[in-house]
């Protein structure tokens, strides 16, 4: 996996179900607009809101919709769970699973490395680490990283960390055959200098032609790229830290992406955050015509 990947959305109906539908028409525009790859049933899916049988069902649609590889989000609290999502994954067409770290009880580096060893050992596809420690509270440290990236068959990570230091160490220990991915749109072409193959950004549910431009873009002017990504800062913030999936939703429906409803206990946007963020999208797009 590199390049630009995105942190699919599930659109729910009004009831709380999967409107199959809109999945799929929101999976095609992402793809239509240059993505490299899709990741459903991550953090910006509400994964952790959908039972076993629901994110094996959205894994399924979008692997039958795409024509590009799925890395689906797979990771439980559990080994049990998380190794059952993961078959699941692999018999819906999934070309890769990301497994977040277990969460809810702390664990140490040291459990942390063996449950990936143990997951990997077991896996049909190729494993991704994600490290999103603002979630979980729970943190990968970067010899950590290393070291589990050794097994043959852990072939990445998703680091939604945001710390470029860890990156940058990251990208050293582990190697160039590790597929090293940020996970902040904010980060895109930082990452991409610092040695990172990629991104799983919720900014491109939003601006996926854009970010596909930064990252195209790198190859000819990085200046150029980072001035670029430096524009879609604030938008990233408002649909990520600040308002979160119902944020980000919200910003879609305003470029005509059928979204959906957030599912409960989320609450959809209220009218001053749909103001904000609708502004923050017109900007990012003025200012790219421009």
């Amino acid at each position: 996996m590199e390049g630009v990947g995105v942190p699919l959305v599930t659109p729910f109906d009004e009831d709380g179900g999967i409107d199959e539908s809109k999945l799929r028409a929101v999976a095609s525009w992402v793809v239509e607009c240059g993505v490299d790859f899709v990741v459903p049933c991550g953090s910006n899916g509400e994964s952790e809101l959908m039972t076993l049988d629901e994110r094996a069902e959205v894994t399924e649609i979008v692997v039958d919709e795409v024509s590009v590889p799925v890395l689906a989000g797979t990771g439980h609290p559990g080994l049990e769970e998380t190794r059952e999502q993961t078959r699941r994954a692999a018999e819906a067409g999934a070309d890769a699973a990301l497994v977040v770290t277990p969460y809810y009880f702390d664990h140490d580096q040291a459990a942390l490395a063996a449950y990936y060893g143990r997951l990997a050992d077991e896996s049909p596809p190729p494993i991704y680490l994600y490290n999103v420690p603002a979630k979980t509270g729970v943190s990968l440290d970067p010899e950590t990283v290393g070291a589990v990236a050794d097994h043959e068959n852990v072939a990445g990570m998703k680091d939604s960390t945001g710390d470029m230091i860890a990156f940058q160490r990251e990208r050293r220990l582990a190697g160039s055959d590790f597929d090293l991915l940020v996970g902040t749109g904010a980060l895109l072409a930082p990452a991409l200098d610092a040695g990172g193959d990629g991104g799983v950004m919720a900014l491109a549910n939003v601006v996926p032609d854009l970010l596909v431009e930064v990252y195209h873009q790198r190859a000819d002017d990085s200046a150029a790229a980072r001035a670029l990504n430096s524009e879609l800062v604030a938008l990233n913030q408002a649909i990520t830290a600040k308002h979160g999936v119902p944020g980000l939703k919200a910003a879609m429906a305003h470029r005509g992406v059928p979204a959906g409803h957030v599912r409960f206990p989320h609450q959809p946007a209220d009218e001053d955050v749909v103001e904000e963020v609708t502004a923050l999208v017109d900007e990012a797009l003025d200012g790219h015509a421009d």
